[in-house]
């Protein structure tokens, strides 16, 4: 029997869906399942869900909860993390501190100040979990991390620790639905190859399996049609231009490249559709309103116990595939150890993986198309600053992630990135303890008096080229 640990089990999305998979899959149902979660009333309400979905169903899974982590990984094998530092009330100064200086975030937990930000208080948590992984449970323990930022997560997982994990995240299926939809294949009759980073990964393939026929050329057809772009016309226009479509809605992708939310117009000709389709702070404030509703209420006690079946979320599948060898394929994020070629060794990527029995495999894809590569760079470069700031501790080093965000440098000067970083720095302090209270260093303007002589400096070869352009500007031409 696989102990089961399930970190964040206070979790209102994640936990019940993810426990409600596992107690679906024969395979698992005599595991037990240790729900874990740092404030007892959230932990108290789940427990006596899954309690009751176990005993509904007559199930013999094995429930057990506790407030204690190191308890929780005793002799666990699997370690499924959804946790959130710092809760809604960081989420809050993710998303309000950030507008102030310009930068509108529509999901606020991926890139941009609000990823980094989450990122730098959530690194330090994974890593020990991992370290406690290490001491307390089984030899062949393996972490699956929900948290975000994905990507910056699971770089800084690799830099710091040799504990195995995968990220899960949900973008290729629910992509894939839309592309069904869209070419009128039956999803499970769609053969794709998807590749990249986390949040911006690219259908390099999609074929139906069928009769081998490529279906792009009628995907690109139907997303020139306005009653199909209208959906999605961030990802439908980042594919006109670059030439595939990639795994993020729109709300999400505007984020993550310059061109969309940088600008009032960007803004109202490509994120006008509400909520996650492009609206200002759509996630806070849909957190926001869930927590206030939810404040007194056990919303759990309104939901049914039947047990279904499973839902599209990969972990319940990678579970019973390393249990019975039964072969499964998924994307995953994993330290990239060659497996894209053309993005830096050690950041995070999503490959296809298999696992069986013996593990986690993941796949070789070679090199990306340039321009797709070119893209993920623009991530990966932020990801690794913010994760090396979170284990460091370096508020500088936070603050040149934040320069590097390619929304947050299409809306900001330096010198407003900086005040930005550290009052985020400041607001967000007691989920930061690596940093001590220390902040960036301030740099403030420097006032030029309008009669101030510059100082004399050599003639570089452009000011003489200039120099000369101006002598045969102011030159008298003799005509014959």
């Amino acid at each position: 029997m696989a102990k089961i640990a399930m970190i964040g089990a206070g979790s209102m999305v994640f936990c019940k869906t993810l426990t409600s998979d596992i107690l679906a899959t024969p395979a698992l149902q005599d595991s037990e399942i240790c729900l874990m979660n740092r404030t007892q009333p959230k932990l108290d309400r789940m427990e006596a869900f899954i309690r009751r979905m176990v005993q509904e169903n007559g199930l013999g899974t094995k429930i057990t909860a506790t407030t204690d982590r190191a308890k929780a990984l005793d002799g666990a094998k699997y370690v499924i993390i959804m946790i959130q530092v710092g809760g809604l009330e960081a989420f809050r100064h993710d998303y309000e501190i950030p507008l102030k200086y310009g930068v509108d975030q529509c999901i606020g937990d991926s890139l941009g100040p609000g990823g980094i930000f989450r990122g730098l208080r959530t690194i330090p948590v994974l890593v020990e979990i991992a370290e406690d992984m290490e001491q307390y449970s089984t030899d062949d323990a393996v972490m699956l991390n929900y948290a975000n930022p994905m990507a910056a997560c699971c770089l800084g997982l690799g830099l710091a620790t040799d504990v195995p994990f995968v990220g899960l995240c949900h973008g290729v299926q629910t992509t894939l639905d839309l592309i069904s939809g869209y070419v009128g294949v039956p999803k499970d009759q769609i053969d794709y190859l998807a590749a990249g980073i986390n949040h911006m990964g690219w259908f390099l393939e999609l074929r139906d399996k069928r009769d081998g026929r490529d279906l792009y050329p009628l995907f690109k057809e139907r997303c020139e049609q306005p009653e199909y772009y209208v959906n999605e016309k961030v990802r439908c226009e980042v594919m006109r231009h670059f030439g595939y479509f990639m795994t993020e809605s729109t709300g999400h992708l505007s984020e993550y490249i310059p061109w969309f939310r940088s600008s009032k117009r960007g803004l109202e000709t490509y994120c006008d559709m509400p909520d996650f389709g492009g609206a200002s702070g759509a996630y806070y404030k849909y957190c926001r309103m869930l927590a206030e509703k939810y404040k007194d209420v056990d919303y759990l006690a309104q939901e049914s116990p039947k047990i279904t079946g499973r839902s599209v979320e990969y972990c319940s599948y990678i579970l019973e595939a390393m249990e019975t060898d039964k072969i499964f394929k998924f994307q995953g994020n994993v330290r990239n150890d060659g497996y894209i070629t053309n993005l830096p060794d050690g950041c995070c990527v999503e490959v296809p993986v298999f696992a069986d029995r013996r593990g986690l495999h993941p796949v070789r894809v070679g090199a990306l198309p340039s321009q797709l590569a070119a893209l993920n760079q623009s991530n990966v470069t932020v990801q690794t600053l913010a994760a090396e700031a979170a284990l460091t501790g370096d508020p500088e080093m936070a603050m040149q992630a934040c320069a590097m965000d390619p929304l947050t440098s299409a809306c900001c000067t330096l010198k407003e990135i900086r005040e930005m970083a550290a009052e985020m720095l400041e607001a967000e302090a007691e989920w930061l303890p690596l940093f001590q209270g220390s902040r960036p260093t301030p740099t403030p303007a420097i006032e030029i008096p309008p009669d101030v002589t510059p100082a004399a400096v050599p003639l570089d070869p452009a000011l003489a080229i200039a120099n000369r352009f101006g002598e045969l500007a102011e030159r008298q031409v003799k005509k014959d």
